[in-house]
């Protein structure tokens, strides 16, 4: 034990003779690390943000299509609806004996870039993200009449807006947009964040979305037909066509059978989803792009581990007169092979270290931001599995690595040390 610790205080007293050189080795190290640990970080938590978009919803029902457009247009409002359902199908959906509740959804318009949603009252009761985790008021209430919206956190927070502030509607997601101009919303509540598309959304009821295009007709105003907002409440707002329902049951083992009845519906061609193999089906088609990513880290952190052989092996040059002084006080040469290898595997733990600890102040400095503009959440937690097994890697590579110059410095001679070269 008294040999290794002065091995390892022989080691640090020359690593720190050598600091300038490997100060700059140690850092390219770490941050090929930071830039590993951050990937898979965001990797899994990425993962994690779009598994808990939605929770408690067994089926999500549509227009027969893709699968996943289904689901990036109902859950993650990203793309849209090819074709509309009628709304007789989605109240025969609702009055299925299997069915606890439904979730009308109607997508297309939007606000100031931000998608607006039209759905009944009780979304804010049912609706469920993460761990069946509430919808919660951060200010005011549901709507309850015309022309009222519950907005998400980021479109107040980013567009300023409070309850009772006025807003307008635009007629489809462009940026030149028409808008509903002669209908203002009022802001009403605004919710609390999720984490999850939720909190960039502008939610308005189903029968709003009918008011405002009362005097619409292939998205564009009808001539010389103007409906004061007043006089909406005497038309007849129930929902001719909706983008997409979100289906609860009341148990989870009748939902194969639930989406054979709705495969089945004669009345138009539908299509039930499962969220969660929707989902999978989005990871295979990430999967590419996400090996691409950390391949790319690793290949970093290779090149920095051959840049540390590179700097020890030049400097054995420089040393062999240390060494050979060292051979010569009785240091025999399976010592200084343990002394180069000891240096090495220490560089590469303090990169590994230090990685580990750039990685989380990352989450720290970066974290609130990706949150607010992505809806990703990073997790400021112990590494995971994965991490810690891309920290071993490093490092056991790393230890690996250093035996080159450790077994190059083990078959120096003594002779070789002190004879001068010419």
């Amino acid at each position: 034990m008294r040999g290794l610790s002065a091995l390892l205080a022989l080691a640090f007293r020359s690593a720190w003779n050598r600091r300038l050189t490997l100060g700059l080795t140690l850092t390219a190290v770490c941050l090929s690390v930071t830039l590993l640990l951050s990937i898979e970080r965001l990797r899994v938590d990425a993962r994690t943000s779009f598994t808990q978009a939605v929770s408690g919803t067994d089926l999500i029902v549509g227009a027969r299509a893709s699968p996943l457009q289904l689901l990036l247009y109902a859950v993650f409002r990203v793309g849209g609806a090819t074709q509309e359902i009628g709304w007789e199908a989605a109240a025969a959906i609702d009055r299925h004996p299997a069915v606890a509740w439904t979730l009308p959804l109607a997508l297309g318009d939007s606000h100031r870039g931000f998608p607006v949603l039209g759905t009944p009252a009780r979304y804010f009761e049912v609706f469920r993200y993460g761990d069946r985790q509430p919808l919660v008021f951060a200010a005011g209430r549901p709507y309850a009449g015309l022309y009222e919206a519950v907005l998400g956190v980021e479109v107040a927070e980013r567009l300023g807006y409070q309850v009772g502030d006025r807003i307008t509607l635009a007629h489809g997601g462009g940026e030149f947009a028409p808008e509903h101009a002669d209908k203002p919303f009022t802001v009403v509540g605004v919710l609390a964040r999720t984490g999850t598309p939720v909190d960039r959304t502008v939610h308005v009821s189903l029968e709003s979305i009918e008011a405002i295009h009362l005097d619409w007709q292939g998205g564009a105003p009808i001539p010389g037909l103007n409906i004061p907002p007043e006089l909406a409440t005497k038309f007849d707002l129930t929902p001719k066509t909706v983008t997409a329902v979100l289906v609860g049951l009341k148990s989870r083992a009748q939902v194969f059978a639930m989406q054979r009845w709705v495969q089945d519906y004669r009345a138009e061609p539908l299509m039930a989803v499962l969220p969660g193999v929707a989902l999978d089906q989005l990871w295979d088609l990430l999967a590419i792009g996400e090996r691409s990513l950390l391949t790319i880290s690793a290949l970093v952190a290779g090149v920095s581990l051959v840049g540390l052989v590179a700097v020890i092996l030049a400097g054995l040059n420089e040393r062999r007169r240390e060494l050979a002084i060292l051979r010569s006080v009785g240091a025999g040469p399976r010592r200084v092979l343990f002394l180069l290898l000891l240096e090495g595997a220490g560089l590469t733990l303090a990169a590994c270290v230090l990685g580990l600890l750039l990685s989380l102040a990352l989450v720290l400095a970066v974290g609130p931001w990706l949150a607010a503009y992505s809806g990703i959440h990073l997790q400021l937690t112990w590494p995971h599995a994965a991490q810690w097994a891309w920290l071993g890697a490093v490092f056991a590579v790393g230890t690996l690595a250093s035996l080159i110059p450790a077994w190059r410095a083990y078959r120096l001679s003594l002779a070789d040390g002190l004879t001068p070269h010419v």
